[in-house]
């Protein structure tokens, strides 16, 4: 047997830059999720409010931005599911409610220290009636929820709601939980007159009180939960933007703050070419018959809420992740928390997407390799929640698990059926009858995929998708004969929840005068040999080259030229106050060495020298990437 040298595979193109901005831009984009989401632990979904179906409600509000306090008139229209003799809505003890109407009685009602709202009719209901109740309600919501929230911001006062996943009691008399969706809404905000208020749907009117307050009238016509209607008031500056195809042509509304609308507006160009790559993708936006938009907050990161997404920013990632929310998440939402994947994960891989189309496979190969290498920081998590994971608001938005690993889990299935069938499948899925405008769990988008590709992707599902952790590939290469190469795989597991990953492996090989040949082949055990055409004498191998699978740590064996591994590149000395250096392995020569703070910025760049001066540099970590003829590393250093 031949002597086989150990090498260390590099993931070309992976950058620090990207990686360390990324995770900062995760970190705001799930800001909005954690925050809505932080009473969770404390939430069970209440069994007394599923005996109904809500058909309808007309939201009235009066609201200021400079007080604290909310008063209301609710008026919801309902269907029994079966004999009421009274009715539950979820609603904080914090407000209280003067009085609940149907027709012309008044009910009685009584509010309980479980945040419930429950009404006494004069006489049962019967399966299948549809009645109205109106409910007027008022008070300051609890302090820190941040379902409903004030701030200020350059002097002027400014309020909003975010109500996801259980916050919407905080603020108004609903139904919460996942599994009932209100056909249509009505929503009137009284506010003060200079004022600019905001809801979901299409606004109809603005009509001056008289009285120094001003009502808008705003209604939505399609399919919603309670946690995705929101409202928001302040001196908003409105961007508007056309987007959509003809004929099915919509408004992108914007409210901005006028301070930032210098900075904000140019940024805005970036949903255009968004909601184009969308529609092309998978379908016309879901809500063309309304608008779309976006609202600003006094919070990072964004939320999703149909058809006026609230934001804390306007990078192009931030507006791609909110609007793909628009199908995944909105349109379709996640039937439980346990699949809060099928909103996250599929958001945040569109915006992968924009990568891709935007900036080009490249660029997409180290989108996604930022992904990856924060998945395999750790051994062990899964994309699907176990049922202890749903009380846990840090788990259920997880930026590794339910953000980075579920959008590389979408990407695998589509590297692994193709993009015919994956996009086709996706398609399916968002103008399934059963799921559009309702809810969907894991198995429904399997179904879809296995439809359209014809494939048994039960093994694929439990080893990404309920399982744990990510291989660690061995590739043997060794020439065979003349014109073939011999391709051995192993791999070991992260994580004992999975015995074997199967996936179809990728692998690039290298060649004299610039040749190259990409080989995939479908690994499904340990020690799988593969006889592949080469027509060249290989020099050098690259695995996973566009980063298309999970793993970390994979190692390739060949039976000739070593490829020098960055793996023992050093920085010393570390940390320093002035003088760095870096130490590397022979016939590995430095190209270029780009630095950057913790933010992701640049703050410094030189050619192939190897001792640097960073004393000008802040105190604290910084990366610097080192791009050398023989791949690119990263390392972090510490300048004191």
């Amino acid at each position: 047997m031949k002597n086989f040298t150990l090498i260390i595979v590099l993931l070309l193109g992976l950058s620090c830059a990207f990686a360390q901005q990324n995770d900062a831009d995760f970190e705001q984009i799930v800001e909005a999720e954690m925050k809505s989401a932080v009473n969770i632990t404390n939430f069970v979904a209440n069994i007394n409010t599923g005996n109904y179906d809500v058909l309808y409600h007309q939201l009235e509000f009066d609201i200021d931005p400079a007080e604290y306090f909310i008063s209301g008139v609710v008026t919801t229209t309902f269907r029994a599911k079966d004999n009421m003799p009274d009715i539950t809505f979820d609603l904080t003890s914090q407000l209280t409610v003067s009085e609940v109407t149907m027709g012309e009685d008044s009910l009685m009602f009584e509010q309980n220290t479980d945040d419930e709202l429950i009404i006494t009719f004069p006489t049962p209901l019967a399966l299948n009636t549809e009645a109205t109740v109106v409910i007027t309600y008022s008070g300051q919501p609890a302090f820190g929820s941040d379902a409903f929230a004030t701030n200020v911001h350059d002097g002027v006062p400014a309020l909003w709601t975010l109500s996801q996943p259980y916050g919407a009691k905080d603020w108004w008399p609903c139904k919460q939980d996942l599994n009932d969706k209100i056909d249509n809404i009505d929503v009137y905000l009284t506010a003060p007159s200079e004022y600019v208020s905001v809801s979901n749907g299409l606004e109809l009117s603005q009509i001056e009180n008289g009285d120094g307050t001003k009502t808008t009238h705003f209604q939505h016509n399609y399919p919603i939960p309670a946690y995705l209607i929101a409202i928001a008031c302040s001196n908003y500056t409105i961007y508007n933007q056309t987007a959509g195809t003809a004929p099915n042509t919509f408004p992108v509304v914007n409210y901005i703050y006028p301070e930032t609308a210098d900075t904000a507006i140019p940024e805005l160009g970036h949903t255009l070419p968004t909601m184009n790559l969308f529609e092309e993708l998978f379908e016309t936006y879901p809500y063309h018959e309304e608008k779309y938009g976006h609202a600003q907050y006094g919070y990072g990161g964004g939320m999703e809420h149909t058809t006026v997404s609230f934001m804390g920013g306007y990078y192009r990632e931030l507006i791609a992740h909110e609007l793909a929310h628009q199908w995944f998440g909105n349109k379709v939402t996640c039937g439980s928390w346990k699949d809060i994947w099928l909103n996250e994960g599929f958001a945040t891989y569109l915006s992968g997407l924009v990568v891709e189309d935007a900036d080009g496979n490249d660029a997409f190969t180290e989108w996604k390799g930022g992904r990856n290498a924060n998945i395999t920081s750790f051994p062990n998590g899964s994309v699907y929640l176990s049922d202890t994971d749903t009380t846990n608001v840090s788990r259920i938005f997880n930026s590794r698990l339910s953000y980075n690993k579920g959008a590389m889990v979408a990407h695998m299935l589509r590297y692994r059926v193709g993009d015919t069938d994956f996009y086709q499948g996706l398609r399916n899925y968002l103008n399934d009858p059963e799921l559009a405008f309702g809810y969907a769990k894991t198995h429904d988008l399997r179904a879809h995929l296995e439809a359209t590709s014809g494939m048994d992707l039960n093994e694929f599902f439990q080893d990404w998708v309920y399982g744990q952790g990510y291989p660690t590939y061995s590739i043997t290469i060794e020439h065979w004969e003349f014109g073939k190469v011999k391709i051995t795989v192993n791999q070991t597991q992260s994580h004992p929840s999975v015995d074997f990953f199967e996936m179809p492996v990728p692998i690039r090989l290298f060649g004299a005068n610039g040749a190259v040949q990409d080989i995939v082949v479908e690994n499904t055990f340990n020690g799988q040999e593969f006889i592949v055409d080469v027509p060249f004498a290989y020099t050098g191998v690259q695995f996973n080259p566009q980063n298309d699978i999970i793993s970390a740590n994979n190692e390739v064996f060949l039976g000739t030229n070593q490829i020098n591994s960055l793996d023992s590149v050093r920085l010393y000395p570390n940390p320093t106050s002035d003088n760095l250096n870096v130490q590397l392995p022979q016939n590995v020569l430095l190209e270029k060495a780009i630095f950057y703070n913790t933010l992701g910025q640049k703050v410094l760049e030189t050619g192939n020298t190897t001792t640097w001066n960073i004393a000008q540099l802040a105190n604290g970590v910084h990366f610097v990437t080192l791009i050398t003829n023989k791949g690119t590393t990263q390392l972090r250093f510490i300048k004191e």
